[in-house]
């Protein structure tokens, strides 16, 4: 099973000024590339005048990240996204996006001016996050009776998992986060309690 790691603790955001260019980085957890799209939407809707939006992300373990991804939104190839990216590496973080929203100031930085810029931006809002660590979670679906929820919910506080959502039909159906570690446990709580369970992997 893959262990923890850290990811950002919530959004920051920092601004940094170059020659007059003003650099404002964003950093947000992600998990999936909806959520980039909507951090990058806001962005957008926050900075309509901005020249450019630059921004890299990792989703996963940081060293073999399910997926990684840059753009450098018109700056010349390789001078924003590539370094941001680059920072977002060293500083051994997943499930993270980094948006660097440039205001251009009249003086041209130059091909080295503009990484060094973008990195700095990015090592600024990084070094100034907080970091928790992140449990790799599974999903459980559970179907049980009425009176086999109380219990499942105790198991759940116990063993640090949580019930996400909570149907009530014929039967209660419990969306449960699980860490992975814990998913043979829960297991075989429910075989022993009779309860059905489903994993959606």
């Amino acid at each position: 099973m893959s262990k923890d790691y850290p990811v950002p603790a919530g959004y920051l955001e920092r601004e940094t000024e170059v020659k007059k260019s003003r650099f404002i980085a964003r950093v947000a957890p992600v998990a999936s590339r909806d959520e980039v799209h909507q951090w990058l939407a806001q962005a957008h809707r926050d900075h309509p005048d901005a020249r450019q939006i630059c921004w890299a992300y990792q989703i996963g373990r940081p060293g073999s990240a399910a997926e990684a991804a840059m753009n450098d939104d018109g700056e010349p190839s390789g001078t924003a996204g590539k370094p941001i990216l680059n920072v977002i590496q060293h500083k051994d973080m997943g499930d993270v996006l980094v948006m660097v929203i440039r205001y251009f100031g009249g003086i041209k930085l130059g091909a080295g001016g503009l990484v060094r810029a973008y990195a700095g931006a990015a090592e600024s809002v990084l070094s100034a996050v907080d970091r928790v660590v992140h449990q790799p979670m599974t999903s459980v679906k559970v179907t049980m009776s009425f009176a086999d929820e109380q219990p499942l919910r105790h198991w759940c506080e116990v063993n640090g998992a949580r019930v996400d959502s909570v149907d009530y039909g014929t039967s209660v159906t419990a969306d449960v986060l699980v860490p992975d570690e814990k998913v043979n446990a829960l297991k075989a709580f429910c075989e022993a309690g009779q309860l059905h369970y489903d994993l959606e992997r």
